[in-house]
């Protein structure tokens, strides 16, 4: 069985950043990356908002630069799934398959999956129109028709936040009532770009090299219809990355960790010595340097754990 000071699960930005700064801290970090390595920023074309890169830089550019960085300090990385871990002893365990490793800290950044409508065409065009985060790629829709498919206070959000782009937003929902709280709905239903589009399903997200249309079933008359626009944004929410830890690490009822349930312990979970950062903690914001930001904390947390618990 291999021994370490900290293994990292996860390779996004939170989980390389960890890695960053646990390594500079010559704790020598294994980070399990995934096969899926690198997150959400994998099917990020352009990612603008990241400090430091005025030009811009695509999600995987970006995810490579985090992961060369933390290779030039000493991270170690093992491209494989984690199959199984068990937190609650003062020795940690985690299974690759049959191959186990013991650390004394652990370092949970395994992210939030955004809840796709599994549509052939919506994974084609991905990146390419289609997204599912209007903050990060609302600013490249200025003067344009795009349209935000979901019925929770999300999709009003998010309807709304790209208002300040886009010249006509439509919100799509397959109910005929929301399940949004009210002022989000009044608040969206107040902006004259916004126009609601209810009992409606996408059947087909309509271009070939970038989104020019939806089409839409109405789900009481079964008729379907194109709609021409240039962006379809994605708003049926999010599922962190916690069924591994389950049974183990406290979640709240949407899944996502319990972290900072002691205002100086930003990123500790129940389990001491067990850390968690970036989208499997953060439900609110869900934005790189946010997530970049927790694995910095998630870092030096667990840097003075292993000081104090030597």
């Amino acid at each position: 069985m291999e021994k370490r000071d900290v293994i990292i699960i996860g390779s996004g930005p939170a989980g390389l950043t960890a890695a960053i700064y646990a390594s500079r801290a010559n704790l020598k970090p294994l980070v399990i990356e995934g096969y899926g390595a690198g997150g959400q920023l994998m099917i990020t074309t352009e990612v603008e908002n990241f400090p430091g890169f005025r030009e811009g830089i695509t999600g995987p550019d970006l995810i490579a630069e985090l992961r060369a960085q933390a290779e030039r300090f000493g991270t170690e990385f093992l491209t494989a799934d984690v199959t199984k871990v068990e937190l609650t002893g003062d020795r940690k365990i985690v299974w690759e398959d049959d191959n186990e490793y013991e650390a004394k800290a652990v370092i949970i950044a395994t992210g939030a999956t955004a809840n796709l409508l599994g549509i052939e065409s919506e994974k084609k065009l991905m990146g390419r129109g289609v997204s599912a985060c209007a903050t990060c790629d609302g600013f490249f829709f200025k003067d344009k028709v795009v349209c935000v498919i979901g019925g929770g206070d999300s999709a009003m959000e998010e309807g709304t936040f790209l208002t300040k782009f886009a010249e006509k937003v439509y919100i799509i929902h397959r109910r005929d009532e929301f399940r949004a709280s009210k002022i989000m709905v009044q608040k969206a239903e107040k902006n004259p770009k916004v126009e609601f589009i209810m009992n409606a399903v996408p059947v087909e997200m309509l271009g070939e090299e970038r989104v020019t249309g939806i089409r839409l079933r109405d789900t009481v008359s079964g008729k379907e219809k194109d709609i021409d626009l240039d962006g379809i944004f994605v708003a049926i929410g999010h599922t962190p990355s916690t069924k591994l830890f389950k049974d183990q690490i406290t979640t709240d009822k949407k899944g996502y960790i319990v972290t900072s349930q002691d205002k100086n312990k930003t990123t500790y979970t129940n389990i001491p010595g067990v850390f968690a950062c970036g989208d499997v903690q953060d439900s609110l914001y869900r934005q790189a340097i946010t997530a970049a930001g927790s694995g910095c904390q998630a870092a030096l947390d667990c840097e003075k754990f292993l000081e104090e618990n030597e």
